[in-house]
């Protein structure tokens, strides 16, 4: 009995024990089957943020280029410092509650005032970031040079901050020429986004791939060397080849910038096109800004305008509102009534349709009547009889109502139409602003005869800069409007063209023969009208002056205009130049020309197009200076009185040891060639302020100095042309010798407007 229950004892024991396995086997495939298939996927992600480091590579965005493969934007790799608030929180169960946060605050303000430090910031904004201790990633700064990125990775090594401060790959935008079509190219902002012109509207073509890095480290992550690292590399964007050319850009720019702060203006426009295929050459506004600080107010006379305010609220929000403003591209945004330019229109339509010709005549007494009211001409007592070249270079608004009326308003539409005015012109830019029937322009069911009347000579309508010279394009290259564009050409990384612009013709507006006919009559309008200040010797230059009221909010207020072709006989590019509320001078042949001759002068001699002198311009080209080196006194005065230069001797001796301008250089006729009969370092003098000096006053006073002066500008005849501006500044010490460029201009039959 005893054995019996000690046998049944030991079998109910061991059912117990293989119970006890079965339940503990049962268990561990229970945890198994949890592990492997209903928790496997968490589990493996828990194990891989343990054991792998997974950071992204920032792409490089694509570079932009100017028409001869200049850089204008490029981007860099840099680095970004970041901190992890959870990281700093001590939580040590040997410490009290009191003494994990003391550890705590002293790790974030170590944290802080070490970047602060470095960075050149606010310790008091890092650490709030810091106090964020539900966040595991709080951006400090980025765009980092290397320079900085070590001295952070110093920081982090000397106090062991491996858990709460890291460094990442980052990559820095900048732009070599600083404000150069700062515009038009645009910026980027936050995570390399584009945010205006170029950047934006481009922004998915040069954003490129991110690249990633994957690597093993120990689950503690304490920096022990890494068992493996995979890579796939970051893709950089496509690169854009622009058309713009960099030294016309920045030609236009001086010259607008120029123009812009002489005339106190709220703005000033300006664009260069190519005429034959609308690619624009450069393009401009005024005032802009400095595209690697697009949030700091660029112009210094804003500035000055600004700082008169004395409430500092208002001050606050006068420059935010000018910062914002700088950096639209008014060339596309911005409308404007363009004044009498748009009698080029006018003038096409006419003769394309054979209601006027060359030998049209229209007698001018001052005024016309139209439905309505009276018009008046800006020459009060009227021009008189005059033929349509006449009336197109004295800008006579009668004349060109009465054109207007012989075209008639349903075809004069058609025109309006034609030349691309009711809509945008398709320009590969962000922004273009899209014309609406009825607000920038009359519809067609609204256009009557009173209407048509101010739209012949330019007025009570709205056009933004690029569509008016897009039309004056169009005139000029044969009647063809084309689609004004800026990129001409996408790259891949490795330099291939993926993508080219070619040039689009919308439509034929007008013919080639009135396109020819009206060429002609331009270039009369610099020759000898309201366009002379756009004259340039040895080039044939076509062009139209506009002056015009503004339409909305605009008593007192006008908009000074010009719009040219150049060479006239053989067209290659179209200039627009607009002043904005100018003040004092308001008309466009006072204050738009001249800044078209100066670009005229520049752009032709660039693109190798060579001057050709009428016998009436001899006398204003350059010439070599003789060899006089060497030769007695005498005989240096003899050979340059023959060329009708004249001479300065500095020193005592017989003979020219030294002269400037050195042989061989250029200089101005009836110049000035400095002798020097000793090895003394050369003298200087003070330059004059030739402004508002005659051509001949100019030269007489240059002579006496013993400086040069280059002509410039309307410099051809008449004796009410008077200087307005140097290239070197009065009071400025310049050496015996030296070349100062003076520009004239006209200041009488220059007027388009009843208040210029």
């Amino acid at each position: 009995m005893a054995r019996g229950a000690t046998r049944q004892m030991s079998r109910r024991a061991m059912r117990l024990i293989i119970g006890l396995i079965i339940l503990g086997l049962g268990t561990g495939i229970a945890q198994l089957v949890s592990i492997q298939l209903i928790h496997g996927k968490e589990y493996k992600e828990q194990a891989a943020s343990r054991y792998l480091g997974d950071s992204t590579l920032p792409a490089l965005r694509g570079v932009i280029y100017d028409s001869n493969m200049h850089v204008l934007a490029q981007s860099a790799s840099a680095w970004l410092v970041y901190i992890d608030p959870k990281g700093m929180v001590v939580d040590d169960e040997d410490n009290t509650k009191e003494e994990n946060e003391i550890k705590t605050n002293e790790t974030r303000e170590l944290v802080s005032n070490g970047l602060a430090e470095i960075l050149d910031m606010n310790p008091a904004d890092i650490y709030a970031l810091a106090t964020k201790s539900k966040s595991q990633y709080q951006k400090i700064k980025g765009e980092l040079d290397l320079a900085t990125r070590d001295r952070i990775l110093g920081f982090i090594d000397e106090n062991s901050l491996y858990n709460c401060v890291a460094v990442h790959a980052d990559v820095t935008r900048y732009y070599p020429y600083n404000s150069l079509a700062s515009t038009l190219i645009g910026f980027t902002g936050d995570q390399d986004i584009g945010v205006e012109g170029l950047e934006a509207k481009y922004d998915d073509v040069l954003t490129g791939v991110p690249g990633r890095i994957v690597s093993a480290k120990t689950a503690s992550s304490s920096g022990v060397p890494i068992e493996y690292t995979s890579v796939n590399e970051a893709q950089q964007g496509t690169s854009l080849v622009l058309t713009i050319d960099r030294t016309i850009q920045s030609k236009l720019e001086t010259e607008l910038s120029k123009a812009y702060e002489s005339a106190q203006a709220k703005a000033a426009y300006g664009i260069v096109m190519d005429v034959k295929t609308g690619a624009i050459l450069a393009m401009s506004n005024m005032p802009n800004y400095d595209l690697n600080n697009p949030f700091v107010l660029y112009s210094s006379s804003l500035n000055d305008r600004i700082s008169l305010i004395t409430d500092e609220n208002e001050r606050k929000t006068a420059v935010s509102a000018a910062v914002k403003e700088q950096r639209k591209n008014s060339v596309i945004t911005a409308s404007y009534e363009p004044g009498s330019v748009f009698k080029l229109v006018t003038l096409a339509a006419g003769i394309e349709e054979g209601v006027v010709s060359e030998k049209t005549s229209f007698s001018c007494v001052g005024g016309i009547q139209v439905p309505g009211h009276y018009i008046r001409c800006h020459k009060r007592d009227g021009h008189g009889m005059q033929s349509l070249q006449m009336g197109l270079m004295n800008s006579c608004n009668p004349f060109f109502i009465s054109v207007g009326q012989s075209i008639g308003k349903d075809k004069f539409y058609d025109y309006f139409e034609a030349f691309g005015f009711t809509s945008k012109t398709g320009i590969d830019l962000f922004g273009e602003s899209q014309p609406k029937a009825d607000a920038a322009y009359h519809s067609r069911k609204n256009f009557g005869i009173s209407q048509l009347s101010s739209y012949s000579f330019g007025q009570t309508f709205e056009v933004t800069p690029i569509q008016m010279i897009t039309a004056v394009a169009a005139i000029a290259n044969g009647g063809k409007l084309m689609t004004p564009y800026v990129v001409a050409k996408q790259l891949d990384e490795d330099g291939n063209v993926i993508a080219e612009t070619k040039p689009v013709v919308k439509r034929q507006v007008i013919s080639e023969s009135t396109s020819k006919r009206v060429l002609a009559m331009m270039e009369a309008v610099v020759s000898g009208g309201t366009g002379k200040n756009a004259y340039v010797a040895g080039y044939h230059v076509a062009g139209k002056t506009g002056t015009s009221q503004k339409l909305h909010n605009g008593e007192g207020k006008y908009v000074a205009s010009f719009a040219c072709v150049a060479p006239a006989d053989d067209p290659r590019v179209a200039i627009l130049i607009a002043i904005d509320e100018p003040v004092g001078q308001i008309n466009g042949g006072q204050i738009a020309a001249p800044v078209a001759a100066s670009l005229i002068e520049e752009i032709m001699g660039y693109l190798g197009v060579d001057p050709e002198y009428n016998e009436s311009e001899q006398n204003l080209i350059d010439v070599p200076a003789p060899s006089l080196v060497g030769r007695t006194i005498t005989d240096a005065k003899t050979i340059a009185g023959n060329q009708s230069l004249n001479v300065r001797v500095i020193g005592n001796g017989q003979n020219v040891v030294k002269q400037i301008p050195a042989y061989g250089q250029t200089m101005p006729q009836q110049g000035v060639v400095i002798l020097y009969t000793d090895d003394r370092e050369e003298e200087t003098v003070v330059v004059p302020d030739f402004t508002g000096m005659s051509l001949t006053a100019a030269r007489q006073s240059a002579n006496n100095l013993g400086i040069n002066i280059k002509l410039s500008g309307n410099a051809f005849s008449g004796t009410d042309i008077l200087a307005y501006n140097q290239d070197i500044p009065p009071n400025t010490q310049v050496k015996y010798g030296d070349v100062v460029t003076v520009s004239f201009k006209s200041y009488s039959g220059v007027s388009d407007s009843l208040y210029g």
